[in-house]
């Protein structure tokens, strides 16, 4: 049986940088399967890691909001009859804006892909996955509290935190690790699709993080068996606020600051 991992919204951010670091540092994968809707950055990102590592990217053209995909790579992990070592679950977006300002599809389209796509695939996957193997579901900072001005977003990062947590419980006596990954503010394409015409909250800038170093502690918090990876001390303190300090409090002044920057 072949080890491999597999990677969605491997074509840019967060996603990308995990089949880099993968390839580089994750010992005993014959292949990363690289899942996205972008064919030509798959396959430029296929020809990178095979020049750099010598490990073989199977890049997946797959557009996760259409869940007939599922029926597709469940036979595809039959037929080649492999072993899921890591799962890394990248694939979602958000915007920014208030809900009565967007459309409607952008918020059915973020809950699809950000809840219901990410609980599919790690359903199709789990089968496939032996004693030991690890899951990273990447959820954001925004998980620990709710957001004006990026309400749907947040609630489906609470979701993915959520799931996690349970799930590693659930997959204890598989010894099979699930790591929710809580990243802040990242130097990646997110915010571009994010703001689209609204305008990026100063503060998120303030506190822009490298992708190498979130996703290179969060494959090493995985691999040493933590339900939770979170990188930077601000990030953290994010959390221990959100423990400490009264949700509505902290909730009025983040919708302040969302209005600051409209």
């Amino acid at each position: 049986m072949r080890n491999i991992a597999i990677v969605t919204g491997a074509s840019s951010g967060f996603g990308r940088e995990f089949v880099l670091q993968l390839a580089q540092k994750y010992p005993g994968l014959h292949q990363i399967w690289a899942i996205a809707r972008r064919r030509d950055r798959l396959e430029q990102l296929a020809k990178t890691v095979k020049c750099k590592t010598g490990v073989t990217v199977v890049p997946i053209v797959m557009d996760l909001l259409d869940l007939s995909g599922m029926g597709e790579l469940e036979i595809m992990l039959r037929q080649e009859k492999v072993t899921v070592r890591m799962l890394v679950n990248c694939a979602g977006f958000g915007k920014i804006g208030m809900v009565q300002d967007q459309n409607i599809q952008d918020l059915i389209n973020m809950v699809h892909l950000n809840c219901e796509s990410l609980t599919a695939i790690t359903k199709t996957v789990l089968p496939f996955m032996g004693s030991k193997s690890r899951m990273i579901q990447v959820a954001s900072t925004a998980a620990y509290l709710p957001q004006p001005g990026f309400s749907v977003y947040a609630a489906t990062k609470s979701y993915v935190y959520s799931f996690s947590k349970s799930l590693n419980e659930e997959l204890r006596s598989r010894k099979i690790t699930v790591t929710a990954v809580c990243p802040g503010p990242a130097n990646t394409e997110f915010f571009q699709v994010a703001a689209s015409e609204k305008k990026e909250p100063f503060y998120k800038k303030l506190f822009l993080a490298d992708p190498k170093k979130v996703v290179k502690k969060a494959i090493r918090d995985c691999s040493n068996g933590r339900n939770e990876s979170t990188y930077g001390i601000a990030m953290k303190l994010i959390k221990i606020i959100s423990k400490l300090v009264p949700n509505n409090l902290v909730i009025r002044v983040i919708g302040w600051m969302q209005e600051v920057t409209s």
